[in-house]
């Protein structure tokens, strides 16, 4: 059973849910982004878990990464986090 996450982290939820469906659409695996990000595989475990919480940098270095605009990546985390926000969306 999962746990919902707390509210105020469901920023975190959202971003690691892009990043994983971004990472998944590319069909790389989570060794080979966090080698072309300069970060740790576990770290990207955790970004996709919604464990943690990127810097800025990180951001960028995955987004050059995942071959996609930063403005594209905040697009996408403004639409995962309004699916969530949504009362009839199914938190898992």
């Amino acid at each position: 059973m999962k746990l919902q996450p707390d509210s105020s982290k469901k920023h975190n939820h959202a971003f690691g849910m892009v990043l994983a469906e971004r990472r998944i659409a590319r069909g790389i695996s989570q060794e080979k982004l966090s080698f072309e990000a300069g970060v740790d595989r576990s770290y990207i475990s955790l970004l996709e878990r919604g464990h943690k919480s990127p810097t800025l940098d990180t951001v960028f270095n995955l987004c050059r990464a995942l071959e996609i605009r930063f403005d594209q990546l905040a697009r996408l985390l403004q639409a995962k986090l309004e699916e969530l926000n949504d009362p009839g969306h199914d938190a898992r």
